[in-house]
């Protein structure tokens, strides 16, 4: 069964000479419990899908759903309740001003909880964070326990999709590995459903089962992690990335 369903989704911005088509004809489902990638370059569409799920993007055709939600220009409530996001940069996306306390506390309160603390001292322990973190402001975190912070966020409605917009990028590479094994255990734990975005695909085939390739706003592939280990693409820009990512084949420096 599909846990998120997105067909033919064409996401522009401007109007006349100056539109901008970020996003062409996109298509792709996600099993429910799957994670599910979206690599390519810089600029070929991969969070404007992630925004345009989420509702930050209104300028959109084709049809989502994700659930029971069939997705429309505005999100209901409860729809916030099911789907969250993690964005790339964890000391932008977090208040300067709010404690982590503020911060999860007015999560939970806004999403109707009414045992606050118990649930807070669960989401730090979640995370990998103890109750020494509680109080303390977000300059007062390393990028990692920032990020652990956002993602703690995340869990707090108690959703059954997160959307992850290069949660790693930002980060020390000592640190990537810590918090993408975070985000694979808590997918397991919580029967959660993941789209990543990445530019790196050594990051996608350790957390995805299937990743769909961005061109130009274009999806030119769809393919298994298993295919992608294996080398085994059917376009030539997947290859091109495959060779960027994991270097060059030998064959085929000789044969050019």
């Amino acid at each position: 069964m599909s846990r998120v369903s997105v067909e033919n989704l064409n996401v522009w911005f401007g109007d006349g000479a100056d539109r901008v088509d970020a996003v062409k004809n996109a298509t792709f489902e996600v099993p429910s419990g799957a994670s599910f990638g979206l690599v390519g370059e810089s600029g070929s569409g991969k969070s404007t899908i992630l925004r345009a799920i989420m509702g930050l993007v209104t300028t959109w055709s084709g049809r989502m759903t994700v659930g029971a939600f069939e997705l429309g220009k505005k999100r209901p409530k409860d729809f916030y309740k099911d789907v969250q996001m993690v964005f790339q940069d964890p000391y932008a996306s977090l208040h300067p001003r709010h404690s982590v306390d503020q911060v999860l506390g007015e999560t939970l309160s806004l999403h109707g909880f009414r045992d606050i603390d118990q649930r807070i001292m669960k989401l730090l322990d979640d995370v990998g964070l103890g109750p020494a973190f509680r109080f303390r402001y977000p300059h007062q975190l390393s990028g990692g326990q920032r990020q652990r912070v956002a993602i703690a966020r995340a869990l707090a409605p108690e959703p059954s999709v997160i959307l992850l917009d290069e949660p790693t990028s930002a980060l020390d590479v000592s640190v990537q590995a810590e918090v993408l094994n975070l985000l694979a255990d808590l997918r397991e734990e919580h029967k959660l459903t993941y789209i990543m975005v990445s530019h790196n695909l050594a990051v996608v085939a350790h957390m995805c089962d299937a990743t769909a390739v961005m061109q130009n706003g274009e999806i030119v592939e769809v393919m298994s992690v298993a295919d992608m280990r294996a080398m085994k693409p059917t376009h030539p820009y997947t290859q091109h990335l495959l060779d960027s990512s994991f270097g060059y084949r030998p064959n085929a420096a000789q044969s050019a």
